[in-house]
């Protein structure tokens, strides 16, 4: 479904045509009102009565995660307080969240695109969607939420958690449309097979999932579930929120349309931040073409991915690739450049684990160590009659040696490193509550 034809299928000269005015009239806009931006420029030498759009991009620089917090609260606000309709942050890794601002009219457009998006998920005006993105200061629940009724959906407003609500609902309102992060999604879907639910007990046919970097590991658990079609939303606070791209329901796996007439992307190298050519992996770089109270220009997201055009022409935006990992949670591991979903990767394709695992690296002397922790399946559990890994027999020992010595064989043979490996009893890792779920720890800084 096309939300929005005559954009979704603009031709490419006047989309380059319309970007082009937009950036044109954003350098204006965010030179006169935001001193951050007027400073840099003046710096840089760039004024925008002779700025040329598109053709000099690259000479504004980029913005990135520390200015925000140099001009924590509201320093990169180009409209006054009053204009300002809504406030959202994200989290701070440093004591200081990031503080993000919106006009109405950045609330219509934040509306349209999340919109625009779940119309290319599946949604169809008159379902139902349960949302179980947190509400609040994140700008995931009420960002989905509004979307969501644009499009015409009947919003179950349940927010992130409360498993047991989550899964009474899904049986006693019967949404077609689920929304959450896809750790959480995880859950909910080993909870119905844990509780005995039966799919036809539910009546869910789509999973729109974000927040966090997944993998067709985690898409195959999630569809096979819940009985759902299962599609990437992808978005970031700095931006806008989820709706800056979106996986097609009948594209799956091939790439998210990123919504260029709002947010143009750019691809660029993580250590010289040149321009990479289309199709190759880099870092992330978005620029707003129409945001009010916050504009940002050449923002680094640290997300690793690249762009590419896809041949099937249904819409002529851009699309991104899947996020490969965050350039600064990119592990180099004795000269091997390793992300943590290439662990998820891996697991796709083994039998008796779970999908659940947990990376950590850490230091010995000057050696530098992985260890993977991995879940055995709890069919295996049940199988081989094991209550816990505590305790096993000569026979449960070596087949879980076994299990053990294939998964560390498969990581060596597909990411060139060897890897310490721990089985755990099912159950016994982290699990999503309905936020964001953290899979790597890098702690070779302490020793």
């Amino acid at each position: 479904m096309l939300f929005q034809p005559d954009i979704e299928r603009m031709p490419l000269a006047q989309l380059r045509e319309l970007q082009n005015t937009r950036l044109k009239h954003q350098v204006a806009y965010v030179y006169e009102r935001v001193p951050f931006y007027k400073h840099k420029f003046d710096a840089l030498g760039v004024h925008p009565s002779t700025f040329r759009g598109l053709a000099e991009l690259t000479k504004l620089g980029f913005t990135k995660k520390a200015d925000f917090r140099d001009n924590y609260p509201f320093g990169l606000f180009a409209v006054p307080q009053p204009e300002v309709a809504r406030l959202h942050c994200s989290s701070g890794t440093t004591g200081k969240a990031t503080v993000v601002g919106y006009t109405a009219q950045d609330l219509d457009i934040f509306a349209e695109v999340v919109a625009r998006s779940l119309a290319v998920a599946g949604c169809r005006p008159g379902m139902k969607m349960q949302n179980a993105y947190g509400y609040g200061l994140f700008t995931g629940g009420l960002g989905i939420h509004y979307g969501a009724e644009k499009l015409g959906l009947t919003v179950i407003p349940v927010s992130g958690g409360g498993t047991d609500r989550q899964l009474q609902l899904l049986q006693d309102f019967q949404p077609e449309i689920i929304c959450a992060t896809p750790s959480y999604a995880q859950v909910l879907a080993e909870e119905l097979h844990r509780r005995g639910i039966p799919l036809d007990a539910i009546n869910l046919q789509h999973a729109v999932l974000g927040a966090e970097p997944w993998t067709d590991t985690i898409r195959q658990q999630v569809e096979t579930g819940l009985g759902v079609r299962a599609t990437n939303i992808y978005g970031l606070s700095e931006i806008m929120g989820p709706g800056v791209a979106q996986e097609d329901v009948n594209e799956r796996g091939t790439g998210s349309y990123i919504w260029e007439d709002h947010f143009y992307p750019e691809i660029v190298d993580k250590d010289t931040g040149e321009p990479v050519a289309e199709g190759e992996l880099g870092v992330l770089v978005f620029t707003t073409l129409t945001k009010q109270a916050m504009p940002i220009l050449r923002y680094w997201t640290n997300d690793i991915t690249n762009l590419y055009y896809s041949e099937s022409r249904s819409r002529t935006h851009v699309k991104m690739g899947p996020i490969r990992g965050r350039a600064d949670d990119m592990l180099i591991i004795r000269g091997v450049n390793f992300f943590h979903t290439q662990v998820e990767d891996i697991l796709q394709g083994l039998d008796n684990v779970s999908p659940y695992y947990q990376v950590v690296a850490s230091r010995r002397g000057s050696m530098d160590e992985v260890e993977v922790s991995v879940e055995i399946s709890e069919e295996l559990m049940r199988r081989l009659e094991l209550d816990t890994l505590t305790e096993t027999s000569v026979q449960q020992h070596e087949c879980l040696r076994t299990l053990q010595g294939a998964f560390a064989k498969k990581i060596k043979d597909n990411i060139g490193l060897s890897m310490n490996v721990r089985l755990l009893g099912f159950g016994q890792l982290p699990r999503s509550e309905g936020g964001k779920l953290s899979r790597v720890q890098d702690l070779r800084h302490l020793a």
